[in-house]
């Protein structure tokens, strides 16, 4: 299994994260008709409530890969990205797991 992991910064910690969460919350459904796909999790800063990090988990780097290519991801991301602060680099790293207790909720 692998996971894709990615930061992001709202530009507010109020009407812009919260439409970040939203939009996050209704791309699940698209996530969920990807084969491969084994669950995400969206987390927020206690101190910087502008600061989230995205946990996106697959069977496989080609499963993630076969869900960016589909018709409909950039719309989504674009409408994440409306409530973000402007980056120059691509905050994602790509990682395995190599422990899992099964116990997170």
């Amino acid at each position: 299994m692998i996971v894709v992991v990615s930061q992001a910064w709202t530009l507010d910690d109020g009407a812009h994260a919260d439409g970040y969460m939203r939009t996050y919350e209704s791309f699940l459904e698209f996530h969920r008709l990807c084969a491969g796909f084994a669950g995400r999790k969206l987390l927020r800063g206690q101190e910087d409530r502008t600061h989230f990090t995205n946990l996106r988990f697959f069977n496989t780097l080609a499963d993630y890969d076969t869900l960016i290519l589909r018709p409909g991801y950039a719309d989504f991301i674009n409408q994440m990205g409306s409530h973000l602060k402007p980056y120059t680099s691509s905050p994602k790293e790509y990682m395995d797991v190599v422990f899992d207790d099964g116990g997170a909720a």
